[in-house]
């Protein structure tokens, strides 16, 4: 029986190892997001499942999904791990409006994590409405790790804060997809999934198309600078 277990587990870290090896390292090629990117949801920010800091390292801000949601499209999206840039509209006194995120953004990346900086930059004015614009990564679905019954749309930010920031106005800007989402035996698992996550999101935005820089991109950039798009 100890030999027939010690097999098993053998066989479990090289699946998980090859799983790792096989995942992309970076995600589009250099000429940027492709149709039918991006897509966009927004809202304001309301309580989730209270997991990601607690059980994960990993806080997010998570966005409605429900009858409050004016984003038709998520109710039919394919389930999975996204990646873009997004904003949010600090309250008047939150530290994020007076100084740098804090590095890196959760306990499961390294110290020396850099998130990748925007090709383009918010106008004197949306910064002092507390517009704050992020790189991020963002899952949408079901979580099957945890059998959630509701469908939620999790946005964790790749820079880090000292405070929260419920109830803020958020815009999110989704540029590709990196994974669909999948069970895991193990909690470890999903962190290590994670992380590769964040590492591949950082990589692929830090590309100067997919850092929105250009002319190209000024009506996103517009969008997530807080402006009213007719």
């Amino acid at each position: 029986m100890a030999e027939t277990s010690n097999s098993n587990i053998e066989d479990s870290i090289k699946s998980e190892a090859l799983s790792t090896q096989q995942r992309p390292q970076i995600i589009g090629d250099n000429s940027g997001p492709q149709a039918p990117y991006p897509l966009r949801i927004d809202g304001v920010v309301v309580t989730g499942f209270g997991r990601g800091s607690k059980e994960l390292g990993i806080p997010t801000a998570n966005l409605p999904t429900d009858s409050k949601t004016t984003t038709t499209w998520i109710a039919t999206a394919k389930s999975g791990v996204y990646f873009g840039w997004c904003s949010i509209r600090f309250p008047l006194g939150h530290p994020a409006l007076d100084f740098p995120s804090r590095l890196p953004s959760s306990r499961i990346l390294e110290p020396d994590f850099q998130p990748p900086k925007p090709g383009f930059f918010l106008s004197e004015l949306s910064q002092q409405e507390g517009w704050r614009l992020y790189p991020m990564v963002m899952s949408i679905g079901y979580n099957p790790f945890y059998k959630n019954e509701v469908r939620s749309a999790e946005v964790h930010v790749l820079n880090g804060f000292d405070q929260d920031f419920y109830n803020s106005p958020m815009r999110v800007s989704l540029l590709g997809f990196i994974r669909e989402e999948r069970d895991y035996s193990s909690l470890e698992e999903l962190v290590k999934d994670i992380k590769i996550d964040c590492e591949v999101a950082a990589r692929s935005l830090a590309r100067r198309e997919w850092k929105l820089a250009g002319d190209k991109w000024k009506k996103e950039c517009d969008w997530l600078a807080g402006k009213q798009m007719t």
